[in-house]
């Protein structure tokens, strides 16, 4: 008996799980979530972002001094210099340890201007990884809006088959009833096979549509995946619109895609400065102490000399300044400095790009959110006239007033409509979201 308590528990517990998996649905903000924590290229970008900030940290580094140590060992056969400083036939073995460090003093500002230049490359390194997430969450706000549109069309779709089909039966009764021919009840169950091919190329629209938010997650397509449904805004006439001028102003201060142009460009004058810094000439301090031993040293009583008392009389210590002065570099130097200007006028035209790119993709969103709008507010009174109009009809067909192709005309008209009136809906929401996007306010729905 318990047994069996326990094995029907665990199938419900079993049961109520899948239910509970299967019923999961990903909102807007889980999708973006999710793609900026697992998406590859916002990973590389991270990795790229951490490579240019190792980068900056060993630009840091070199202007500390450096500490080398040496040791060799060699072996001298036939005539040698002994220790006494006379040359005999002898074959010995010697052991030389050496330490040495060296700390640039000056190097034409050339560290000073590299770290200021590696400091802003890795600023732009973040900002282009703030774009790359700025990409993704775009994109899937576009292809969740999809899925959202397709949802509304397979309900349309599937509505108007009910209604068709509603419409069959009542014919059907009127032709047996022989009040109605069988040619009525034929072209409406004609246009009912339409309609169900219509259901089922929305059901593929929007199957597909998932299929592309998965990709984009890069997750696999299961059959329970499915959206949440925000409450989104109504439309109304007089909707307000922000000015691209307005937008605009406010993206130059805040997306990414500028802020990482302008950075490089920067970098580029700061490359520049490096170039020039070649020609002048650099200075450093270096410090060595070196030691010795000799198996084959010995005393002027021909006794050998200990190992010690050898690394105390051998060692030798030295410091110093060294200057290099470039005189002739077979024109390096100046071809540098020639590209490092050019290269500050390609990022300069790259800034001047950039920000014409912008402007442009935010008159086009403020564009096509104002004609979305007034194909929105163009189909809410076509819908609400086609409806009258098939209600009409509808009437008039069920009395046999009109024949099917003039209810099927309607019908369809009407169905064009609501679907012109979604794609409108969803277009306008989406541009007013990607001009509030572009002012830096957050991607919800």
């Amino acid at each position: 008996m318990i047994r069996t308590i326990f094995t029907i528990t665990y199938l419900l517990f079993v049961v109520l799980f899948s239910s509970l998996q299967a019923q999961e649905v990903w909102s807007l903000q889980k999708c973006i979530n999710y793609a900026l924590d697992n998406n590859i290229k916002i990973k590389q970008g991270t990795i790229s972002t951490e490579y240019q900030q190792n980068q900056l940290k060993q630009s840091k580094f070199s202007r500390l001094p450096n500490l080398n140590g040496s040791m060799s060992q060699n072996m001298s056969f036939g005539r040698s210099l002994t220790y006494d400083n006379t040359y005999k036939d002898i074959n010995s073995a010697q052991t030389d340890f050496g330490l040495g460090t060296n700390m640039p003093v000056f190097q034409g500002f050339y560290i000073s201007n590299n770290i200021s230049k590696l400091e802003l490359d890795f600023q732009a390194s973040v900002e282009d990884l703030a774009k790359a997430k700025s990409d993704i969450s775009v994109n899937i706000a576009s292809t969740f809006l999809e899925i959202l549109f397709a949802k509304d069309l397979v309900k349309v779709s599937d509505d108007q088959l009910q209604v068709t089909n509603l419409q069959i039966k009542q014919i059907n009764e009127k032709v047996e009833a022989g009040s109605l021919a069988k040619g009525s009840l034929l072209e409406i169950q004609a246009q009912a096979a339409g309609e169900e091919l219509n259901l089922v190329n929305a059901k593929n629209q929007l199957q597909l549509a998932k299929l592309r938010l998965t990709q984009l997650l890069e997750i696999p397509l299961k059959e329970d995946f499915d959206v949440e449904v925000p409450t989104l805004p109504e439309i109304s006439a007089q909707a307000s619109i922000v000015t691209s001028v307005e937008v605009y102003k406010s993206a130059l201060l805040s997306r990414p895609e500028i802020k990482g142009a302008d950075l490089r460009y920067q970098s580029s004058q700061f490359q520049l400065k490096m170039a020039q810094g070649a020609l002048y000439p650099t200075v450093s301090f270096y410090a060595n102490i070196y030691d010795s031993y000799n198996n084959k040293y010995k005393d002027v009583l021909g006794n050998d000399i200990a190992f010690s008392k050898q690394l105390k009389n051998n060692q030798r210590k030295s410091v110093g300044l060294q200057m290099n002065i470039p005189i002739f570099m077979r024109f390096v130097n100046k071809i540098q400095i020639d590209n490092a200007r050019l290269q500050v006028l390609n990022t300069e035209l790259e800034l001047e790009n950039t920000k014409k790119l912008l402007r442009s993709d935010i008159e086009t969103a403020q564009t096509n959110a104002i004609a979305a709008l007034n194909r929105f507010i163009s189909n809410q009174k076509a819908v609400s006239s086609m409806k009258e109009a098939f209600r009409y009809s509808e009437e008039k067909f069920g009395v046999g007033l009109v024949n099917a192709v003039e209810y099927n005309t309607a019908k369809t008209k009407l169905a064009k409509s609501e679907s012109d009136l979604l794609q409108a809906k969803y277009e306008f929401i989406f541009r007013t979201k990607i001009l509030d996007f572009y002012r830096g306010l957050p991607l919800t729905l």
